[in-house]
């Protein structure tokens, strides 16, 4: 089982960025894929980014070309770079094990609130 422990999050003003962090333990970090999905309220979980051990990502329609999703094998973390952030972007995200098919595995950080205000 994949621990995660995300960070980052917070209030900002439409237009600004904000990096969030997901630190795993209990498995081996660089065979691993991991993901960021994000839950609105009264909206489903929904992914946001995905980057396999190989740094082969995709994104979510919504965030293409604001967003970044990388990733520090020597540090055991995940990043999630988000710029030109709009009020849309609020969410709770959370950061997510996922396995050789980009799915969830069923790992799940306790994710990290991002509000966005217009």
């Amino acid at each position: 089982q994949v621990q995660l422990v995300e960070s980052g999050g917070g209030l900002v003003q439409a237009g600004e960025s904000l990096r969030l962090s997901c630190v795993a333990s209990g498995s081996t970090f660089q065979i691993n894929g991991f993901g960021w999905y994000r839950q609105a309220p009264g909206k489903q979980r929904e992914m946001v980014a995905r980057i396999s051990p190989v740094r082969v990502t995709n994104y979510a329609d919504s965030v293409k070309g604001r967003f970044t999703i990388s990733r520090d094998n020597a540090k055991n973390t995940v990043f999630l770079y988000m710029n030109s952030l709009k009020p849309e972007d609020t969410a709770v995200y959370y950061c997510a094990h996922v396995d050789y098919r980009g799915l969830p595995s069923g790992s799940w950080g306790q994710g990290t609130q991002v509000t966005v205000s217009s």
